[in-house]
C-alpha cells in the first residue's frame, strides 16, 4: 500500500499544468502533445489574439488558426483519481513577485511567481518552474537567457520587433538585422558582439586611466596631508620659538631692570651717607654759633660796665668761632637723566618693534596655505577670462618710443620724444605697464618690425639693462623668425611657429609663465616655452621694440 502511494506521489507532477503549477482542470491537450488546465491556455492565447498567431508555452509550436480544445478525458479521470485518494500534498509556498521583482510571463492569476531568467529569443520572464522546459528541450536549450529583467522591450527594434543583434557605428545606436538592410544599409555596422569587445577595449583603458588617476589622487591626498601636517608642526614650532624668544627677551629686560634698581640703590647710598654727615655737621656748627650770638646779644644789652667788662673778657678768652669745613654746592644733578635714558631704552625698543613687526608679519601671511588646485586654461577662451586692462606706463617709456593716446601701442621713433626726466624712466627702448599681476593674467602683444622682447619683470628692475639680461625679468625675444627665451643673461632657443601675436598666461602663485603663439583662426593655444619657478614679488608686463625705425608692438585689447 506505502510502495502504490509512493507512485501516486511520484507520478503526481506530470499531472499539473504548466501555467498554474497546480493539478490540472478540465485537461485539453494540445497537437504538440503538452497538456494545460482549458482555462489557462485559453487565457494565454487571449494575449496573442491580435497577431493570429497562438504557441504552445512549452516547445513554442505555433498554431494558426486558433485551435478548438476539447477535454482530454483519460487525463481528467487520472487527475480525479489522485485527487480522490488524498495523495496531493500542499505544494511549497511559491515565491511570489513582489513590487521591484520581474514577474513570470507564463504565471496567470491575481500574484505571479517570481522570474529567475528572462530568454531573449522568447522575450519573456520565467519562473523556476516555467523554466525548466529551456534546460529539458533540445529545441528551446539554444535560446540566450539572461538575469531576469522587466526591460526586454528595450532591447527590441521598434521598427520591426526583433532582437537588437547589431550596432551601428556610423549613427552610433543599437539595431536589429532587418535594419542593416534598408534604413542603416551601407552603414558602418557590426555585431553587437563585436561592438560590445571593442567598447571593452575602451573600457579597460578607461578603467586603467580611473586607476591611474585614483593613484596620483591618492599620492596628491598623501602629499597634502604631509604638507598640511608639516604646516601645523611649523606653526607650533614658530609659536614655541616666538614664546621663548620673547620670554628671554622680558627675562633680560627684567634682569636689567633689577640691577638697574639696585644700581640706584647703591648710588643713593654712596651720595647720600657723606652729605647727610656733612649736614648733622653743619646743623652742629650752625648750633654753636647760634649759642655764642645769643651770648654775644646778652652781653651787648648789659647796663653795669664792670659785668660788661668782665663778661667780655670771658667771652674773649674762649675759644672762637666754631669752624666748619667748607661746602662746595654743584648744581643739582638728580636721577632724572636716567629715568630719561630709560625713556630713550622704551622709545628704541617701540621703534624697532613698529619697524620690524610687518616684516615678522609679512613673513607669517608668506607662508602657502594649500587650496584645490584650479583647472589649467585649455582654449583661448579658457585664458581670455583672465584678461584684465592693461596700460603702458608713460614714466618709465624710453624717450625713443613714442605712446598712443591709449597708452596700449609704443612705436620706435628716430626723433627723441620730450619726456620729463623720471627715476622710473628706462635708458633702453623698453617699456613696463602700470598695473602689477600678482595672481592670474593673460595677456596679447601684436608685434611688427624686425625685433621685439616681450617680459614680465619686478618693479625695481634695472632701467639700464634690457628685459632677461637680470634676476628680475623674463622674457621672450622675438627676433625676425626666432624665439628665445631669456632670463639673468641665459639665453634659451625656443622652437614653434613664428606668429605676430603672442600670448602669455601667467599664474603667480603657482610659479608658471608661459609663451604662447596665437593666429585669429586657433581655439587651441600652442605653447612656445613655459618656465617653473618662484615669484616674490609682484610682477609687470614689458615691452621692449629695436631693430627700425617704425617697429610696433601693441597691448591686445582681449580684455
Amino acid at each position: 500500500m506505502a510502495e502504490q502511494q509512493q507512485g501516486c506521489e511520484l507520478d503526481q507532477d506530470q499531472f499539473c499544468c504548466p501555467i498554474c503549477l497546480d493539478l490540472l482542470k478540465k485537461p485539453v491537450t494540445l497537437n504538440c502533445g503538452h497538456s494545460y488546465c482549458s482555462s489557462c491556455i485559453e487565457g494565454y492565447w487571449d494575449q496573442y489574439e491580435e497577431s493570429g498567431v497562438y504557441s504552445c508555452p512549452q516547445c513554442r509550436e505555433s498554431f494558426s488558426p486558433r485551435p478548438v480544445l476539447r477535454k482530454n478525458t483519460m487525463l481528467a479521470e487520472v487527475v480525479m483519481k489522485l485527487s480522490s485518494t488524498g495523495a496531493q500534498q500542499s505544494p511549497a509556498a511559491p515565491l511570489y513577485a513582489g513590487p521591484a521583482d520581474v514577474a513570470c510571463d507564463l504565471c496567470t492569476g491575481a500574484r505571479r511567481r517570481k522570474a529567475l531568467m528572462s530568454c531573449l529569443a522568447c522575450l519573456a520572464s520565467y519562473c523556476e518552474t516555467h523554466l525548466q522546459p529551456h534546460y529539458n528541450a533540445p529545441a528551446l536549450q539554444k535560446h540566450k537567457l539572461v538575469p531576469a529583467t522587466d526591460k526586454l522591450k528595450e532591447k527590441m527594434c521598434s521598427r520591426h520587433d526583433k532582437l537588437m543583434e547589431a550596432f551601428c557605428r556610423t549613427d552610433q545606436q543599437s539595431i536589429c538585422y532587418l535594419c542593416t538592410m534598408d534604413e542603416h544599409k551601407g552603414h558602418d555596422t557590426v555585431s553587437a558582439a563585436a561592438e560590445k569587445a571593442e567598447k571593452q577595449k575602451q573600457l579597460v583603458t578607461s578603467q586603467e586611466e580611473v586607476q591611474q588617476k585614483i593613484q596620483e589622487k591618492k599620492k596628491e591626498l598623501k602629499d597634502l596631508r604631509q604638507v598640511l601636517e608639516g604646516l601645523n608642526r611649523s606653526a607650533e614650532a614658530a609659536v614655541e620659538a616666538s614664546d621663548r624668544i620673547f620670554s628671554e627677551m622680558m627675562v633680560s629686560i627684567q634682569r636689567r631692570r633689577v640691577e638697574l634698581r639696585e644700581l640706584i640703590k647703591d648710588q643713593q647710598q654712596n651720595a647720600v651717607a657723606p652729605t647727610e654727615a656733612l649736614l648733622r655737621q653743619l646743623e652742629q656748627t650752625l648750633e654753636q654759633l647760634e649759642r655764642r650770638h645769643a651770648e654775644l646779644e646778652e652781653l651787648s644789652n648789659t647796663e653795669d660796665n664792670i659785668t660788661f667788662i668782665q663778661s667780655f673778657q670771658s667771652l674773649s678768652s674762649s675759644t672762637g668761632s666754631p669752624v666748619s669745613p667748607s661746602v662746595l654746592i654743584c648744581p643739582l644733578r638728580s636721577f632724572t637723566d636716567v629715568t630719561d635714558v630709560v625713556s630713550g631704552l622704551r622709545d628704541q625698543l617701540d621703534n624697532i618693534l613698529k619697524t620690524t613687526w610687518p616684516q615678522i608679519a609679512e613673513r607669517v601671511c608668506a607662508v602657502d596655505v594649500l587650496h584645490p588646485a584650479e583647472a589649467e586654461p585649455q582654449t583661448r577662451k579658457d585664458f581670455l577670462q583672465y584678461s584684465s586692462p592693461l596700460s603702458l606706463d608713460i614714466n618709465s617709456i624710453h624717450k625713443h618710443l613714442s605712446s598712443s593716446e591709449e597708452k596700449r601701442k609704443v612705436t620706435f621713433t628716430r626723433q627723441q620724444q620730450p619726456y620729463p626726466d623720471h627715476i622710473e624712466r628706462f635708458t633702453v627702448r623698453q617699456v613696463l605697464c602700470t598695473e602689477s599681476l600678482s595672481e592670474r593674467g593673460y595677456w596679447e602683444v601684436e608685434r611688427s618690425g624686425r625685433r621685439a622682447r616681450i617680459a614680465v619683470c619686478y618693479k625695481d628692475t634695472d632701467r639700464q639693462t634690457y628685459f632677461g639680461d637680470n634676476d628680475k625679468s623674463w622674457c621672450l625675444d622675438c627676433y625676425d623668425k626666432d624665439y628665445r627665451f631669456i632670463h639673468n643673461s641665459v639665453e634659451t632657443k625656443v622652437s614653434g611657429p613664428v606668429t605676430s601675436r603672442v600670448g602669455v598666461y601667467l599664474d603667480h602663485k603657482a610659479g608658471t609663465l608661459s609663451f604662447y603663439s596665437v593666429s585669429d583662426t586657433m581655439t587651441l593655444l600652442r605653447v612656445l616655452h613655459t618656465v617653473q619657478t618662484t615669484f616674490t614679488q609682484p610682477l609687470y608686463p614689458g615691452i621692449g621694440v629695436w631693430g627700425s625705425y617704425g617697429d610696433t608692438a601693441e597691448l591686445c585689447k582681449t580684455w
